[in-house]
């Protein structure tokens, strides 16, 4: 095996570009902006030029690179092919065709975001010693990743891992950023569980700290409710219910060994965990109610450390 190779989070305004030397370990990380105009034509050739510069500066050559592992913000193909990135600009698009163009280096592969995340904290994470991992990411929205068997599972259209468009909640009236209605993202996001909290101090009399934010946001919500704020605490505990159910519900279908809680939202640390794992024991099905559930490790190294496990197996 050659000694290095490039794992890159390709992200809506920067792009995050590692070299990692073949046994895991992260060597050097930069960031380039990722530019999106022109239908986001120029940015495999900023991260292809990046790379080549990168490889030059560190006096290596291309015979010591083995490949590079990219993800993206949107659905793949047969770890090659995107079917279409709206944040990026872009319809659908053979990417590991064209890096493999624009670099002269063969191993290229590619994966969902969220799924690069989920096999990278299975590898160096949270899920560390693990090989069936189901990751789920609390931030603006609510993201997933499946890795059974050590793999990533993308599913047939690419659409495996989106539990943040679970339908929790049938009688909700509010549309989701997707277009439905009730899904797990309206509730467990950060942005869900700021509108959570704003709905509850207006349906209650009730004194809280909360009032006093001007922009309410999910750290405040958490903060308020470790220190006992009862409207916090009944925001959170909601939070903390619907996340333990929509998990018991993956596992009859995955049952996977460990849940990993990653962005934003999982600072809230053991508050959260101990609120999820709680509703997740009243509600999973025996067999798999002793799931671990813990938080990730990588923070935003995680989609680099999977993208580049992508091509070092």
């Amino acid at each position: 095996m050659k000694k290095y190779a490039y794992g890159v989070d390709l992200g809506g305004t920067t792009v995050k570009i590692g070299r990692f030397s073949t046994d895991g370990e992260l060597v050097h990380k930069y960031e380039i902006p990722t530019r999106k105009e022109d239908s986001g034509a120029f940015i495999l050739k900023d991260i292809a030029d990046s790379i080549m510069k990168d490889l030059t500066e560190a006096g290596l050559e291309k015979d010591d690179l083995h490949g590079i592992g990219i993800d993206v913000p949107g659905p793949v193909h047969e770890e090659a092919v995107v079917n279409r990135c709206v944040n990026l600009g872009w319809g659908v698009r053979p990417v590991a065709e064209e890096m493999r163009k624009l670099t002269g280096i063969e191993n290229v592969k590619v994966a969902n975001d969220a799924n690069a995340a989920a096999l990278g904290e299975m590898w160096k994470g949270g899920g560390e010693g693990y090989t069936d991992v189901v990751m789920i990411t609390l931030g603006t929205g609510v993201g997933g990743g499946i890795v059974l068997n050590g793999k990533i599972v993308g599913g047939t259209f690419g659409a495996a891992g989106e539990v943040g468009h679970m339908q929790v909640n049938a009688e909700e009236t509010r549309v989701c950023g997707c277009g439905g209605t009730g899904h797990l993202e309206q509730y467990c996001s950060a942005t869900g569980i700021a509108y959570l909290g704003t709905e509850a101090l207006k349906n209650t009399d009730r004194p809280s700290v909360l009032r006093e934010k001007k922009n309410l946001t999910a750290k405040h919500v958490f903060d308020a409710a470790k220190q006992g704020d009862e409207v916090a605490v009944e925001v959170a505990e909601h939070v903390g219910q619907v996340l333990g159910r929509a998990m018991a519900s993956i596992s009859c279908v995955i049952d996977p060994q460990i849940y990993v809680i990653g962005g934003g939202v999982s600072r809230a640390g053991s508050y959260l965990l101990n609120l999820v794992s709680e509703n997740f024991k009243k509600t999973a099905f025996h067999a798999s109610v002793d799931t671990k559930i813990v938080l990730a490790k990588l923070g935003n190294d995680a989609g680099m450390y999977g993208a580049v496990k992508l091509v070092l197996d």
